[in-house]
């Protein structure tokens, strides 16, 4: 896919890392997909990377702050929304919770932080002047999002009931589609992965996965799920980075 200006409500559109070491995280990340940065400073104490690719804009990342002491880092997921008021509004009508009640980012957008019913955290974000990722779906970008959760229908009831999205059921996945496309899944949680909590998983479009797998360990990283076939669809391994935050990555077809 091209570089974008709009995402339509419902759409994944900005992943996000809160890490312990910013400086740390940005040598890992851009020595692993090639991408450019630059900080902005965003309030007291507090400086906002931009992950670029070519020049544009693919995610972010920033220093936790003291509030957030006892958090491991991790990556964010949001999604673009029309009002993030009601968006919000209508998240806790579902019995989900705001973890951030709406507020303004500057002049750039507004969001809120929703816990789903059974733990899992998600942004809402109605743009002003960031409308999020320039650049998705391609190799170095944001290529899709998924929930791992300890109770598929109840998820299923939130999130079509928040974004509108459609469910697309399989054996053991379902797909999240907007208007007929999928653009994300969710899975149950299986046992012998032990105490995990439902969360969202960010995935990157590569183009080779078992270089990328293996130059993480190289970079001080670790993997989670190997580089692994999903028969008739691509290849995926689950990875973290050298503070402990998840992601994962792809290689779409074709690519």
């Amino acid at each position: 896919m091209p570089e974008v200006t709009r995402h339509e409500p419902g759409s994944f559109c900005w992943a996000e890392l809160a890490t312990t070491d910013d400086g740390r995280a940005k040598k890992f990340y851009t020595a692993l997909f090639g991408w450019g940065f630059e900080d902005s400073p965003a309030g007291p104490d507090m400086i906002y990377t931009t992950l670029k690719k070519n020049g544009k804009s693919v995610g972010a990342l920033y220093k936790m702050r003291p509030d957030q002491k006892g958090m491991p880092p991790n990556w964010m997921t949001y999604v673009t929304v029309a009002s993030a008021d009601e968006s919000a509004k209508k998240a806790k009508g579902l019995g989900g919770k705001l973890m951030m009640e709406p507020f303004d980012v500057m002049d750039v957008g507004r969001m809120a932080i929703i816990e789903d019913q059974q733990g899992a955290r998600i942004c809402v974000w109605e743009a002003k002047k960031h409308i999020g990722a320039e650049v998705v779906n391609e190799p170095g970008a944001l290529c899709w999002a998924e929930l791992d959760t300890t109770d598929t229908e109840s998820a299923k009831r939130f999130y079509t009931g928040l974004f509108g999205w459609g469910a697309k059921v399989s054996d053991t996945y379902i797909e999240w589609q907007q208007g007929g496309t999928s653009i994300g899944g969710m899975m149950k949680i299986p046992k012998e992965w032990g105490p995990v909590p439902s969360n969202w998983l960010v995935y990157f479009a590569v183009t080779d996965c078992d270089a990328t797998a293996k130059r993480t360990g190289e970079l001080g990283g670790g993997t989670i799920v190997p580089p692994t076939d999903i028969p008739g669809m691509g290849r995926f391994s689950v990875l973290r980075d050298p503070e402990g935050a998840v992601f994962a990555i792809y290689k779409l077809p074709g690519a």
